[in-house]
């Protein structure tokens, strides 16, 4: 409907992985590297993972065109069979012939092997590739193992790729599939694109088109990053909605008042629904409120016997006072100094909270590199607001003026619903909501893991930092702790940490990742910083 008037050739963002609309990002030049790598190695398994919409068909549709002329590819879209069908669909991909009736595992097993002895001898290799591999069941996922042992005496038979969601690695964690684990040769994680990347998949998509002028401008692409959260799927959505909203207006670009209304009508939040649902909110809270004081008494000692409460717990959040109210600043428009400095005095103000001193080393902020000499680590994982809020940790985040301009503040405290907001050495008072308007998407928090954390504790696994989340959790409940025979994080400690992350509405999957750590850490008031709840603030 609206090609004619952008003047495209067709449709820039439609949903269909279709390979000539791949932008090669550096994460989709990875993880194509490493499926190519997969096709082209000596047996095992290659892992790739990624959220949901992030490109990971398409990036698979650009390696099957790649594919040199002598691999032979089976490929299995549907992978919630049964071991047998699994055998019977891989037997059809191939062309193996098989008697009809077949049941047995053992014909079907020969029959490839057979297949694949001869593809061998004639200089042929033969891949398997699972999409939405995190649908295999247990049993299916041992005889996908059981046929990579097919094997000469000089080299593996069978190559396999495993695409699918980030749980297919907590699953493949699991003790039971520890052997399949260890053949896994190359892993990648297809993570969501960068602000800047954003920007240019939205005009590679656009020229692929056929579009010879920019449609999306750039600072509308930096409110689509925040929108859409950086993933592929959910930018196609949006774009396509917006353009025809644009169309309709008669603009011949998307401004950032069509954009957001697109996005409203993707995400099923139109503005008449979030005004009803915020006075609906308002409504609760009052009720809330009133209900909340009669009960607090009545409630404590429940909790603290039966669920993980913290011996501190977290401080309400005071009203403004109204001599304050006068203070609150606004962000519509920032001088072009305060802006040029805001970066360096954001990440500076960020790291002072933790008592280290800023270096400056030429152009490069290095602040993660800063703080993990200092035994922290940096944050950036995508999360929303609410969240990070809720982590209760000074963040610097990257925000935009009502020009467009880009900027860095560092949010170092939090009262009632104003915030402390340092600009290019300027503390600022700003409304948390216009905090949240404003925000791209962009941040950093540093946080302090355990000695010897390397990435997320998983079910089963061993080492120090199990003991200290035994230790962290013993306290927590006020329980002396009892030594461990090994530092095994084990069914009972799993858990435990289920609880935990419960009570304090994280999601209960029992990975002890930096979230959980610094609910943990919050929960035995430990002396690092903090936004709410400061003296003197």
């Amino acid at each position: 409907m609206y090609k004619e008037h952008f003047g495209l050739k067709e449709m820039p963002f439609s949903i269909a992985p279709d390979p000539r609309f791949l932008y090669m990002s550096e994460k989709y030049k990875e993880a194509l590297a490493h499926l190519m790598y997969g096709i082209n190695s000596d047996g095992g398994f290659v892992l790739l993972t990624g959220e949901v919409g992030t490109g990971k068909t398409t990036v698979c549709r650009c390696l099957l065109e790649q594919v040199p002329e002598n691999i032979d590819v089976a490929f299995i879209l549907n992978p919630k069979v049964t071991d047998q069908e699994l055998l019977a669909s891989i037997c059809d991909e191939l062309s193996i012939y098989y008697p009809e009736g077949t049941t047995g595992a053992k014909v079907f097993i020969d029959k490839i092997n057979e297949y694949l002895l001869d593809a061998y001898s004639k200089g042929r290799k033969t891949v398997l590739i699972i999409e939405e591999a995190q649908k295999l069941s247990p049993d299916v996922l041992e005889q996908v193992r059981l046929l990579t042992n097919l094997e000469t005496n000089q080299s593996k038979l069978l190559q396999v790729i495993m695409i699918g969601q980030p749980e297919l690695k907590d699953i493949l964690s699991r003790p039971e599939l520890r052997q399949l684990s260890q053949r896994i040769t190359a892993r990648y994680h297809l993570g969501p694109l960068s602000k800047e990347e954003v920007t240019e998949y939205v005009n590679h998509r656009l020229a692929i088109a056929g579009a010879n002028r920019k449609i999306f401008p750039d600072s509308v692409t930096g409110k689509l990053y925040h929108l859409s959260r950086g993933i592929p799927r959910l930018i196609n959505i949006v774009c396509d909605r917006a353009l025809l909203g644009a169309y309709v207006q008669g603009k011949d670009y998307v401004d950032k008042y069509t954009l957001t209304q697109a996005a409203d009508e993707v995400f099923g939040e139109p503005d008449t629904i979030k005004k009803q649902r915020g006075k609906l909110k308002l409504a609760v809270a009052a009720i809330f409120i009133i209900i909340a004081g009669a009960l607090l008494t009545m409630t404590v000692y429940n909790y603290r016997s039966q669920l993980f409460i913290s011996k501190k717990q977290p401080l309400p959040l005071a009203a403004v006072n109204p001599s304050e109210a006068q203070k609150i600043d606004t962000l519509q428009q920032l001088e072009e100094g305060t802006i040029a400095q805001s970066e360096k005095m954001a990440f500076e103000a960020l790291l002072d909270q933790w008592g280290i001193e800023y270096q400056e080393k030429g152009d490069t902020i290095d602040i993660c590199k800063l703080a993990e000499n200092e035994g922290l680590s940096c944050l950036k994982k995508m999360i929303s607001f609410n969240e990070f809020i809720g982590l209760n940790r000074p963040v610097v985040l990257k925000l935009s003026d009502d020009r467009g301009k880009e900027f860095y503040g560092a949010l170092t405290s939090i009262r009632g619903q104003t915030a402390i907001l340092k600009i290019g050495g300027e503390n600022k008072m700003v409304d948390l909501k216009e905090i949240e308007r404003r925000w791209l998407g962009d941040y950093v928090l540093l946080w302090k893991p355990p000695q010897k954390f390397k990435w997320n504790i998983y079910p089963g696994y061993r080492g120090d930092p199990v003991k200290w989340l035994s230790e962290k959790l013993s306290l927590i409940q006020g329980q002396p702790y009892q030594q461990r025979k090994d530092l095994k994080y084990d069914d009972e400690l799993v858990e435990q940490v289920k609880k935990f992350q419960l009570h304090n509405s994280l999601e209960p999957d029992g990975i002890v990742g930096p979230q959980t750590i610094i609910y943990i850490n919050n929960s035995l008031n430990t002396d690092e910083p903090v936004l709410i709840g400061k003296k003197g603030v």
